[in-house]
């Protein structure tokens, strides 16, 4: 577990990744990505409903869910939603935001029937007067308890780079002439705000193939 602590605490200073800042590639500065595992190699993965501690409760859903969707599209590994109120996950009686014993991963490992586990928590969330959310996430190997992937990133509207992102992004997956709009809709709608985050995100998991 001292590993995890160790690659927690490095966070704000690990940049890994080539081309991170290559036309519509992200820019999630501040995430960890374990070299000597696959992400490709480590099977069924549970994604837990986010812990959320901002003042909106009502995103923790749609966050998980687009964060779910961007990870589907990179085709690394088997993915499940479980929510916090799923009867197995609250059989477990486990913190989100605690360091979990070996002992406590075997169990998520047998109740859920995965081989890796994807928690976090929304650190914050602000609809207005612009956008910004924060998120802190780990992904763990249930078989050994080694952190494979972590990030802590926040997304501000009002940074022009995120804005300069966001723009691209929408361009890049522009549809029928109306790249203009969505543009504007990223950096003002919710849900729109939310896709970008979830697909920047995602978008740091790399694979060795």
């Amino acid at each position: 577990m001292n590993s995890i602590k160790k690659a927690l605490l490095l966070l704000p200073v690990l940049i890994l990744g080539c081309g991170l800042y290559e036309t519509h590639e992200p820019r999630a500065n501040y995430y960890y990505l374990n070299p000597n595992k696959d992400l490709s190699t480590i099977g069924r993965t549970a994604l837990i409903e986010l812990a959320n501690d901002s003042a909106f409760p009502q995103i923790s859903a749609d966050v998980t869910e687009a964060l779910f969707l961007a990870l589907q599209k990179k085709q690394l590994f088997g993915l499940t939603i479980v929510r916090q109120n799923d009867p197995a996950w609250r059989s477990l009686q486990l913190d989100l935001n605690t360091e979990y014993t070996f002992e406590q991963l075997s169990a998520i490992r047998t109740t859920l029937n995965c081989d890796a586990v994807l928690t976090g928590t929304i650190t914050g969330y602000k609809p207005f007067p612009h956008m910004a959310m924060g998120l802190r996430l780990k992904l763990i190997d249930l078989a050994d308890g080694e952190l494979l992937w972590a990030l802590e990133q926040i997304w501000d509207t009002t940074d022009k780079t995120t804005k300069d992102r966001i723009k691209k992004y929408y361009s890049h997956n522009k549809f029928m002439g109306f790249a203009t709009l969505q543009e504007e809709l990223g950096t003002v709608s919710s849900l729109k705000f939310i896709k970008f985050v979830a697909y920047e995100t995602a978008e740091t998991m790399q694979t060795k193939r």
